[in-house]
């Protein structure tokens, strides 16, 4: 038998590829920014529910106890019982831990606070009050 011999090989050229690679990095710099823009948007989207999940908490507490918990007491109130709580009837939370903000801090937590019966805030991306963006503070009085 006679064998055939192919001297065309398959594959891409050098060329080819870096074509290819040149327009992976061009999009990539045009969609990437606006991914990162919603992911901030989205957790600030997540921070707002969070405190709006935490204020509804919290009125279930005071229908329970006659009070918001204070200050001192703080969110922590929503898990373990307070020594002065007589009818706390909780844990109010599914999980045993206070859920940190989607930057991964600690939300404040006021009673009473200057805004209303009580104050939840998140400092926003930058741990900084004030800000634009990411960076904003997020507020369960607006």
């Amino acid at each position: 038998m006679k064998q055939i011999k192919n001297d065309k090989q398959a594959g891409f050229t050098l060329l080819e590829l870096l074509v290819v690679l040149g327009i992976i990095a061009m999009l990539a710099g045009i969609v990437g920014p606006q991914v990162m823009k919603h992911m901030g948007e989205s957790k600030t989207k997540a921070a707002k529910v969070q405190i709006e999940d935490l204020s509804a908490t919290l009125d279930m507490y005071k229908l329970d106890v006659g009070s918001y918990p204070t200050t001192e007491q703080g969110l922590q109130a929503l898990i373990e019982a307070p020594d002065n709580a007589k009818h706390w009837n909780g844990p109010y939370l599914s999980k045993a831990k206070i859920p940190l903000d989607p930057w991964q801090n600690e939300y404040h937590y006021v009673s009473p606070g200057e805004h209303g019966k009580f104050d939840i805030s998140s400092l926003g991306a930058d741990a900084k009050e004030g800000g634009t963006g990411e960076d904003q503070d997020i507020v369960s009085w607006e």
